[in-house]
């Protein structure tokens, strides 16, 4: 369990109870067709009952975010160079935030309110907060044992009834760690074994005691799909299928094949209550209500794929069921079809420096992402990893050297977008946070110096305005039990 030592933060915290169901069926009784006719007289109405909660297969936000911010105040972050991520640089920069929310930035001739408290940035930096667009923590947690290896459901090729959250484990030691690198918000996603992996889930880097007390609200939800060698490796090494590239390819089509039969049995069931027609609903099945999520646009796609031919293949999927695919994870060689990429609207969420480390990723270069950025492809530098999620400014920053090497002029306030703004569009959540504007989320990280230098470190994080992680002051160092050896201290202890 989490221990804690200051009373404010762990009466917010303990507050977030969990809250009754926030789904329910479509509604009462449909109004019948005030024509129908039955020898001479009117017909007698159909008896329409709303289906009961968790039967409708609308229902599929079953597990509500109870996520409320810190508590915080008025402040205002002077003095930083302040990149804005939306293409802004401003030298000796004022951030003003009130409510958890940003409410002005500018230069030094900026309004402060009176009440505000003054936060001295002179000689640091000030980024909005870390975003990291794939992650596995807290479903591959630390320590790492088997009992909480819990981020591939490895059973069957498509596994798309599955949902990430249940797996999460929020007393994870990773989600304080990558906090002191910056990270305020992570999706974290199923592992690559099947073709459907299952949902993803968007979080608060919070401390939090349940994962519903870390889930950002509203946030749509993602599907993990995976194409390439670890679903053939994983079902051919078990004599299924799929074991061939053209076996992975089946196995997405017939997918969306029955998807697409799934929702419109429910679409003719809606429209038969519409007309105040009798009719039986289709059972609910939770496979199919994903994969049908996508097909109405409701979930994101999220899809692993390294190759830059199996990209364009899995395009061509999406264009004959009809859905988009949202970012491409890892993307070694997106470099190869960046204008594709461009005209499709597809984000690339790659690494700089790994590759050569199977087949599928030997092709990999430092330049993809800068390559990318050049044909005007979104770019998002992602971590995939328990330790990588704690630099990812460091990852972008080899990104961006390997574009400038090739002449690109690629600015520290542009390739800000790429752990920030990019990956908060790619997830959906662009417009609640990921850059530093009015009315966006005060997700905010101030640095020691250049956030693209090695030797940078963030040294307080802000979520919704409220001070998560101090470096200097152990009371914002938050520590969880499992962290062996480590003695508890500091306010979310």
């Amino acid at each position: 369990m989490i221990r804690w030592r200051n009373a404010a933060a762990a009466v917010s915290l303990l507050a977030l109870g969990l809250s009754a169901c926030a789904t329910t069926g479509t509604g009462g009784p449909a109004k019948p067709s005030s024509t129908a006719q039955k020898d001479g007289k009117p017909a007698e109405k159909a008896e329409i009952k709303p289906l009961p909660k968790g039967l409708d297969g609308q229902a599929s936000t079953g597990f509500p975010s109870t996520y409320k911010p810190f508590p915080s105040q008025t402040m205002a972050f002077v003095g930083a160079t302040v990149l804005t991520a939306t293409g802004q640089q401003i030298d000796n920069g004022v951030v003003v935030t009130s409510g958890g929310k940003v409410v002005a930035v500018g230069g030094p001739e900026t309004a402060i309110p009176a009440d505000a408290v003054k936060v001295d940035a002179t000689g640091k930096w000030l980024t909005p907060g870390i975003i990291d667009a794939h992650s596995h923590l807290g479903v591959y947690p630390s320590p790492g044992v088997q009992a909480r290896s819990d981020g591939n459901e490895a059973t069957d090729p498509n596994t798309a009834q599955v949902w990430a959250e249940h797996s999460v484990w929020p007393q994870d030691p990773g989600f304080n760690r990558a906090r002191a690198g910056g990270v305020t918000t992570l999706q974290i996603l199923p592992g690559s074994a099947n073709l459907f992996g299952g949902r993803s889930v968007t979080l608060k880097n919070v401390p939090a005691l349940t994962m519903q007390g870390m889930k950002f609200p509203d946030a749509p939800y993602g599907l993990k799909m995976a194409c390439g060698e670890n679903p053939k490796r994983v079902y051919g090494g078990k004599g299924r299928s799929p074991s061939t590239a053209m076996g992975n390819v089946f196995g997405y089509r017939k997918a969306w094949i029955d998807a697409a039969d799934y929702a419109r049995k429910w679409d003719d069931f809606r429209a038969k209550q519409q007309k105040g027609e009798k009719a039986d609903a289709p059972k609910r099945d939770l496979q199919m209500e994903t994969l049908a999520g996508v097909l109405k646009g409701d979930i994101l796609v999220q899809n692993h794929c390294y190759r830059a031919d199996e990209e364009a293949t899995m395009i061509d999927i999406a264009k004959e069921f009809g859905y988009k695919i949202t970012m491409f994870h890892h993307a070694i060689e997106s470099y190869k079809i960046a204008p594709l990429l461009a005209k499709e609207g597809i984000c690339s969420a790659t690494w700089a420096s790994w590759t050569g480390f199977k087949m599928e990723s030997l092709d990999g270069i430092d330049a993809n992402a800068a390559i990318l950025w050049k044909n005007g492809a979104c770019v998002v530098i992602h971590s995939d990893d328990p330790i990588m999620t704690q630099r990812l400014n460091q990852e972008a920053a080899i990104a961006m050297t390997a574009g400038n090497k090739l002449g690109y002029g690629i600015s520290r306030a542009e390739a800000i977008k790429w752990i920030t703004a990019n990956p908060a569009k790619a997830m959906g959540i662009g417009d609640k946070t990921g850059s530093i504007e009015p009315g966006k989320a005060a997700d905010l990280v101030i640095w020691s110096r250049d956030p693209f230098s090695v030797y940078a470190q963030a040294e307080k994080v802000f979520i919704d305005g409220a001070l998560i992680y101090d470096r200097k002051d152990a009371r914002f160092q938050p520590k969880s039990d499992f962290e062996l050896g480590q003695p508890g201290q500091g306010a979310f202890n």
